[in-house]
This record gives structure tokens, sequence and C-alpha cells, in this order.
């Protein structure tokens, strides 16, 4: 079995649900291919064997369907041509290349223009080709686009629906004369007039509605495009053959229902521009996550500081980072101190202290100190790109709860179709026989209203918005299953070190004098333990110096014993003072005893041969874990804790964190059953770690809550991330993930009603077709703007 590649491909040409479901089945069909079709985000999250399937055969089958694969353009100036025989030249080798639509090369401005599908070729292949033919090319400068390919989407869809309701307002007009009996200009009502404004929004405007529909009925599936050109079809020739009718007799009055028609195609473009718009902004999440990147970096190459763009920054270039500045990519100080603000990716607002060989990370703030780093990750590569791929796979993917919509967008549209033949069949023979027009009038509102694009709308939307709103807290889902399974949590397991704990032991306690204190510091300063590290820390908090140790030994199990400026200094445990023949009083004992019973490491000392106190250290809980795990239980979960540690220490740790269950004394490759066990007890379970020593735990449970930095490793691993290890976004987590399946069922429920209840109103006649129109239009755009309000949740 070989490793699957994974591309993203931008898909143009969907307008509902029943477009994504069939690329969808379509490209699941062929061998070795697994893929997810998001309609919302226009993406083909695509699986695949190399070994069986290309790429070019993935976006082909994709083109075969009628929908377009996104392309981008690329403009390079050229530079050493001297005729045409040059640009046709290079025009031809440029539009040989895989994966190039189109190539033209300009002579005079000397340029080359190439749309082509990035996932196949790369814009540093045409520049190589073109150096290959002996000419120099470079990207064009001043290349950079103003405006997203959305916001041009946008201009486009405006600029067609003003062209659109400026002709159809005077049939507009029209309708309302028929209402209100308004006494308006006889041009108005002349068939010929209205003919004049109604066929260039049906057949230029609308133009759109039968691309799509004839692409879906050549590949023998339905959509949006087909009721749209149905029903506005029928309303527009059934208007021109009374107009015809006019014609042969002067005395017939024609039944005209172009403004049906032009009305419904204006109503549906101003429902899919404010729906583009709407959805537009559920992506704020990653442009927020984008501009937080710097956009320039100080390089220093050949002995020269320059400022280069960020792209162009490669891994081992040496960079200058100033006080106030982002630090551009990834990297290891060389030379410098500072301070950095982090709180862009772990949520910690005291800046963080930095020196030689620490690691900073892109896109973090240094505060106060000019440094020199090395960059170690650079583009994609950087945490900041990992965290942005993170965000993007989330956003693009499929929680479960949308398989339903997809199987009923499938076969929906056919159905609708039938639903209005049936409508027409039983007005023309029935209700009002002989009559055409009621039951065409009938037939067309069921078309229009039964749109499903709602429904195909009701859950990615959702799922955008709650992963972005997420995200902007520092909570990674890994993707929409995992936001889906979120909610259904009821017992969450947390390790202890590292998780529930800072995992780096604090002293204390200290009962003794200064120098004691210095002696025992200066003593452990030759041990490695982190113990140890935690002493001598905690005496250097408190200024004092470390004095010169003449000898050291480590007694493996009992504590140390060290020769101090002529002073013999031991520290370490019960028998390690019993066998040096040190006493001490029964008060110390329960002291002793009450430390350990609070989950604390206690050591004793004794300076030449006589006792002179206690030292204790212990990983200490960190400052929001009370609040973390009282909010998780008044969600209603069931907390638990998981430790190697001794009973009477993880007992102790637990009640300081406000934890009931406490399983002790797990080694690591247990923790994966321990899991399991809690599992087969009918529990939907959470594992909380960092992500590493507890993967196999994390891999198990139901869902996997990974404590990081934003390191690709923690990303990859869970699927949930927590940046910085704030325990108080784990509540949040499962919060987002309820609001959001609410809004999913909110969503779906009104999709579902909607249709339900529209499709017989319409049927019975007692919905005119704009109205049709325009009710659907507001559906689509209701469903976003509800799927919206997630962004003002409050976690």
């Amino acid at each position: 079995m070989h490793e699957k590649d994974h591309i993203t491909i931008g898909v143009t040409g969907m307008t509902c649900a029943a477009c994504s479901s069939r690329i969808e089945k379509v490209l699941n069909k062929i061998d070795g291919v697994e893929a997810q079709v998001n309609l919302t985000t226009e993406k083909a999250n695509v699986d695949f064997d190399p070994e069986t399937v290309s790429i070019e055969d993935v976006t082909g089958k994709i083109e075969k369907l009628g929908y377009g694969v996104e392309t981008e353009k690329s403009e390079l100036d050229v530079l050493g041509m001297t005729c045409a025989a040059c640009s046709t030249r290079i025009e031809k080798a440029l539009s040989k290349k895989q994966g190039v639509r189109s190539a033209s090369v300009n002579l005079a401005n000397e340029t080359a223009t190439i749309e082509y599908n990035p996932l196949i070729v790369e814009e540093q292949d045409f520049i190589d080709a073109v150096q290959k033919l002996g000419y120099k090319a470079n990207p064009k400068a001043g290349n950079d686009i103003q405006q997203s390919k959305k916001e041009k989407q946008l201009m486009k869809m405006r600029w067609k629906l003003m062209v659109s309701a400026t002709l159809s307002i005077p049939l507009l007009i029209t309708m309302l004369d028929h209402l209100f009996g308004l006494q308006l200009p006889a041009i108005f009502m002349n068939p010929w007039f209205q003919f004049a404004l109604a066929t260039p929004v049906q057949f230029i405007i609308g133009w759109q509605f039968y691309a799509g529909a004839y692409k879906n009925l050549r590949n023998r599936s339905a959509n949006m495009d087909v009721l749209v050109a149905l029903g506005t079809s029928a309303a527009y020739f059934y208007s021109l053959y009374e107009v015809m009718k006019a014609m042969v007799d002067q005395n017939y009055m024609p039944h005209l229902y172009f403004e049906t028609s032009a009305i419904l195609i204006t109503l549906i473009l101003f429902g899919k521009y404010l729906e583009t718009k709407a959805k537009s902004r559920t992506t704020i999440a990653i442009s927020k996550l984008l501009n937080l990147q710097a956009k320039q970096a100080r390089v220093v190459r050949n002995g020269t500081e320059m400022m280069v763009p960020i792209e162009e920054v490669i891994q081992g270039d040496r960079l200058i980072v100033k006080p106030g500045e982002k630090i551009p990519v990834d990297g290891v100080i060389m030379c410098g101190r500072t301070s950095v603000d982090e709180s862009m990716l772990t949520g910690e607002s005291l800046p963080v202290e930095k020196d030689r060989d620490s690691t900073v990370i892109g896109a973090t703030i240094n505060k106060n100190g000019t440094f020199e780093m090395k960059a170690t990750n650079v583009g994609k590569e950087t945490a900041l790109a990992s965290i942005i791929r993170a965000v993007e796979d989330a956003q693009g993917s499929k929680a479960p709860i949308q398989r339903l919509a997809d199987i009923i967008s499938g076969y929906f549209v056919p159905i609708v179709v039938g639903i209005a033949l049936l409508t027409f069949l039983a007005w023309i023979l029935f209700v009002v026989p002989g009559e055409l027009e009621p039951a065409l009038v009938a037939a067309i509102a069921v078309l229009v209203i039964a749109c499903p694009c709602a429904l195909g709308l009701a859950t990615p939307t959702s799922i955008m918005v709650g992963t972005g709103k997420a995200a902007e807290h520092g909570i990674l889902f890994k993707g929409g299953e995992h936001l889906e399974r979120t909610h259904k949590l009821d017992t969450i397991i947390f390790d202890k070190t590292g998780t529930i704990t800072k995992g780096k032991p604090e002293v204390t306690d200290f009962t003794s004098d200064e120098r004691v204190l210095q002696l025992v510091a200066s003593a452990e300063k030759g041990s490695e333990h982190p113990l140890a590290e935690a002493i001598v820390a905690y005496a250097t908090e408190k200024g004092l110096d470390m004095l010169d140790v003449e000898s050291f030994n480590a007694i493996p199990g009992r504590g140390i014993a060290a020769q101090i400026d002529g002073n013999q200094v031991l520290v370490g445990t019960r028998l390690l003072m019993k066998e040096n023949d040190i006493n001490y009083s029964t008060d110390v004992e329960m002291q002793l005893h009450t430390f350990e019973e609070h989950g604390k490491t206690a050591m004793l000392i004794a300076v030449d041969k006589e006792y002179q106190g206690i030292i204790s250290v212990a990983d200490t809980i960190k400052d929001t874990a009370l609040q973390a795990i009282k909010q998780l239980k008044d969600q209603g979960l069931e907390v638990v804790m998981l430790t190697g540690d001794n009973e009477r220490t993880a007992k102790a740790i637990a009640d300081q964190a406000g934890i009931d269950q406490v399983i002790a004394e797990v080694l690591p490759k247990e923790k994966a059953a321990k899991v399991k066990m809690i599992q087969e007890d009918k529990r939907k379970v959470a594992m909380v770690g960092d992500g590493i020593n507890d993967a196999p735990a994390l891999a198990i449970a139901d869902i996997g809550i990974a404590i990081g930095t934003g390191t690709e490793v923690a990303i990859e691993a869970a699927d949930v991330t927590i940046l910085g290890g704030e325990l108080l976004l784990i509540p949040k987590a499962i919060k987002i993930s309820q609001a959001t399946i609410k809004n999913i069922r909110q969503n779906l429920f009104w999709a579902f009603a909607y249709n339900s209840a529209g499709i017989p109103i319409a049927a019975m006649g007692l919905l005119a077709p704009w109205i049709a129109g325009a009710a659907m239009a507001f559906s689509s755009v209701s469903v976003v703007s509800n799927s919206l309000r997630l962004k003002r949740v409050k976690l």
C-alpha cells in the first residue's frame, strides 16, 4: 500500500450542493482517490496514490464534469528578445509545459503572461524554461494583485446585478400595474418593449445558468442551474409565444411573464451576491493569521545588510531584528539578548526572555533588544504557516453531519423536476383543465423555490466560522469531524506533568536561613537532577552567590554529600540522615509528612552533622488549572487525572486541581489501555497530553487534545491543539463545538423546513414565481448570516 499524497484543488462553477456531491462522487470512483468537496470554500481536498493516479487525472475529471479548476496567472519580465521569432519561440516553449493553460509573450512590452495549474507547475519552471532558451526572465515588477479573487468575483457579480436590475425594474413596474392598476405610459405595456428588456437578462446575464445546466445534464446530473434555467425559460418562452399570438390576432391581449423570468434571474443574482459577500467574511480567521506575518526581513548577505521581501528569505540566512519589529521567520538567536512577545502564539501576555541559542518564532514581536538570528524554518515550514494550514484544512473538511445534506442534495433536484412536472399536469388536467397559464406559473414557482442552495451551505459555513473563531483563540481543530465529535464528550482525561502541572519543579518551602540555602544551592549546582535545578534557581532569585565546591558526591536513592567552604553538607532522604547519624525531632518528621501529603518532594538538610531544616520541591499546578477543571465540571464532564506518580502525590495534585478521580502509577505504555478501558464503559473520552509522550493515548481517545506551542509536530499529533498550554482553552473548545453543532442543526432545520413548506405552497398556486425567487435567495442568505452569528459567541 503506497502512502497517499494530499492536494487541495480550487474548483470553480459550483452553484449548489448537488454540484459538490456530484464532483465528490465521481472523484471517489477513481481508483486510489479519496476526495471531499466543499461548496463553501470551493475546494476539493484529495488524497491520492501517485503510483496509480496523477494530479492531471484528477483535475481532468473535474473539468470533464463541466467545472473549472482554479488557475493562477504569472507575469514575467523577459529580456533579450529582438524580434517576433524570439517571442514566438518563448511562447511555444511555455505553452508546451505540462499544466499550462495559455501563454502569451508580448515583444513590445517584453512580458510573458502564463495561466497555469499551480498543482502541476510553478512560476520558477517558467523562468527556468525561458533562461534555458537563452533569455532572461524575472517575476514582473509591481505585479502585486490589489484585489483578491473573491473581491474580483464580487465586483463582476455586482456589475451583472446592476445591469440585470436596471433592465428588470421597468418590468417590475408593469407587474405593479397589474396588481394596483397604476396609470403607466403605454410603452411599458408594449410586448416588444418588454421583450427587448427581458431578452438580454435571459440570455446574456442569465447565460451562466444555461451553461451550468448543460454541463450538468451532459454528465447526467442536475443542480440549481437546471431548476433556474427550466423555470425562467418556461416563463420567457411562454411570453414569447403570447407575443406571436398577438401578432397574428391584433385583438388578442397577450398574457406576458417576461417580468417573471427577468426578476427571477435578478433576485437569484442578488441572493448569490449577498451569499458570496457573506461567505467571504467566514475566512476572516485566515486573513488575521496572514496579517500577523512580517512583510520584509533585514538580511545580511556578503557582509551587507539589506531589506528583502519575506518570500526571498532562505534557510540559513542571517537576519537582524530590531526592537519593535516582527520576527520574520522561525530561527535561532546567534548573538544578542532580548524579550519577545509570543502572545499571538501562546496566549501568554508576559514577554519571554531570549538569549544566545534561544529559539524564536516567526510573527512574534521583538520587544527591546537588537539580535542576530539564523533562519531555520521559512515559507511553508514556519510555525505560523503550519497553523494557517491547519485552520485551512479544518475549514475545508466535512463534518459527518454534512453527509445527510449531501445525500439528500444528490437526489433533490431530479425529485423537484418531477414534482414540478406533476404540478403542471395536475393543474392543466384537473385544477383548471386546458388552461396553460396557471399550470405553468405553479410549475415555475415549484422549480424556483426548491433550489437546494441553503441545504448545501448549512454545514460548511458553520464549520468555517466555528473553526475560525476557535483559531482566533488559539484552539486548532484538525477537521470538521473533530469539531463535531468534541461536543459529544462526557469524560476528559488529563496527563499530569506538563499538562495540569507546569512541568518544571519549583521550591515551595524552605525552613532555614540564607546561609544554609547558599550551601545547599552550591552543593546542588553539581547535580543535573531537575530538583537540583529548582533549588539553584530559587537561590539565584534570592540574590545568593554560589560558593566553590571542594568535593561532591551523588548518592543514588539517598541524596547528595558535598564539602563547601570547610562545611560538610548533606541534602536528602530520611535514610541519608540515619546513615550519617543525624538526629531530628518528631515535629520535623510530622512536617515532612505534611509536605509529602501535599505532593511535595521534601529533603532534609544537615551541615557538619547537625540538622538544619527542610527544603521541599514540587511541580506546581498551572495557575488556571483549578478554574479550567471547574468549568469542565460545570459543562457536565467527568474529569480524570492519569499519572505515573505514586498514589499519595497524585492525590495531592488532584486535590489542588479539583479533580476527584485519579489513576496513578501508570506507565506511559499503559496509558492507552486505561483510556480504552474507560471507553469500553460506553463513554466518549478526550485525552489531554503533551502530544509526544502521550501519543498512543491521544490516538486512541475519541478526541486527542495536544498541549503545544504551535509546532507542526504538536498539530499533527492530535485532533485538537491548544496553543500555549492554556487549560482554559479546553472548556472553550467544547463550548465552540457545542455552539457550532447547534448552529448547524438550526441551519439544516430551516433549510429542510423551508423546502418542505415552500414546495407544496408553490404547487398549490399560492406563490407567485418572483416571490418564490426572492424566498429562495433569502433562504441562502439567512443560512450564511446565521452561521456568521458564531463569531459573536462569547468564549
